[in-house]
């Protein structure tokens, strides 16, 4: 029996419908600028705990410029129907080629052969870099959100000679337990079992537990004054807000809950009204969490790593940018990636703008401002830096 869902509360001018993605998938997505054949098209994709609802208020402006706008709820997530969401799930379906797959056989079944550009926040950054960097005849250029992109792992190098490094950021993240009071990195926490009821059936509740985690991450909370850290160690990661780097002891929901804004300042929270919450809340009470932290134990998981250094050295080559909130953590949590990204990852780079007012929820925060970059990054009159 097919379940009845709720019409979601979407701007005019943007639909909701199903699309088979002919790779497994029924995907739900958001769009708009479709009435008029032969645009461009734009792919949006969204990050965790997110879904395609996330890009509500930039899909029309984008439209508006011209552009056939597509927002998918990605695999595990929301609507999509297909796959296995469970922790006992093939983590193989999650790996970067494979979301990949879903994007481009989804751009297939909507009549497209390219796309004006794959835009994507958070976790959905990297698979937008991923697009890129794997079909650059498909995803023409690639906007990354939040998340920098420091290319695919590498083969070590010149171990004929001497043997490979450990790696300095896994090395850093084991490190933080042996802290004073310990500590826990919250993509280690995701990969754990435990991780989804925690969230799931968090004590205060799943709606004032997603309340707490949207706002301490956004620029809402004056907390939020992210600087380059100095090097890949468990010291300088420890200055990372609780959010990244965790109290050892406790839940995602524990460590937010003491952020938990007032009334006051939920009634006046522009960018995320509570009906707009609602939607998310509603959404993962009904599917849980565990779709999206697949992702995470996947990438973190070294036989999934592994078979991606088969793109080692390879380099993103289609014009490229990058956005973020000023008041982002996002960009400066893994030391070196931001420059890597703009100075030897994307070699086509154009910009990259901190945007003020906005934190890690960006795109939700000041959407106008992150439309506009956008369409001024396709235009290709974006100032170099």
């Amino acid at each position: 029996m097919s379940e009845t869902l709720q019409d979601l509360p979407l701007p005019e001018g943007v639909r909701s419908r199903f699309v088979d993605n002919g790779n497994g998938l029924v995907m739900h997505l958001l769009e708009a600028g479709y009435e008029s054949p032969g645009r461009p098209c734009i792919v949006l994709l969204h990050g965790f705990p997110e879904l395609a609802f996330s890009w509500r208020k930039v899909i029309t402006t984008l439209a508006d410029a011209g552009y056939h706008v597509i927002a998918p709820d990605q695999r595990g997530y929301g609507r999509t129907r297909g796959g296995n969401a469970g922790f006992d799930a093939d983590l193989a379906e999650f790996t970067f080629p494979n979301l990949v797959r879903d994007v481009l056989g989804l751009v297939f079944a909507l009549g497209y052969r390219e796309t004006a550009a794959v835009v994507g926040h958070d976790f959905g950054s990297f698979v937008a870099a991923w697009c890129a960097l794997i079909r650059p005849d498909v995803f023409r250029s690639v906007v990354m959100m939040s998340a920098p992109f420091a290319g695919p792992p590498d083969f070590a190098f010149g171990t004929a000679f001497h043997d490979a490094a450990p790696s300095a950021m896994t090395d850093a993240m084991s490190a933080l337990a042996s802290l004073d009071p310990p500590r826990k990195h919250y993509q280690r926490y995701f990969c754990e079992p435990q991780a989804h009821d925690d969230m799931q059936h968090a004590p205060q509740g799943l709606r004032s537990f997603l309340r707490a985690y949207f706002h301490v991450k956004s620029a809402d909370w004056q907390g939020n004054h992210p600087h380059p850290l100095a090097a890949p160690a468990a010291e300088e990661l420890a200055l990372l807000p609780a959010y990244y780097v965790m109290p050892a002891d406790k839940t995602m929901p524990e460590t937010v809950e003491e952020y938990m804004p007032d009334a006051a300042h939920i009634a006046s929270c522009a960018w995320l009204s509570d009906e707009e919450l609602a939607v998310f809340a509603s959404e993962f009470e009904r599917t849980g969490f565990q779709g999206g932290l697949n992702w995470y134990r996947c990438s973190n998981d070294e036989r999934y790593r592994a078979p991606l250094r088969l793109w080692s050295g390879r380099t993103i080559d289609v014009p490229s940018c990058f956005i973020a909130g000023s008041s982002d953590w996002g960009y400066c949590q893994r030391p070196g990636d931001f420059e890597a990204m703009r100075q030897r990852v994307c070699t086509n780079f154009r910009a990259a703008h901190l945007i003020e007012g906005a934190g890690h929820w960006v795109q939700q925060e000041q959407p106008r401002t992150v439309a506009s970059r956008i369409v001024r990054f396709l235009r290709q009159d974006a100032p170099g830096i």
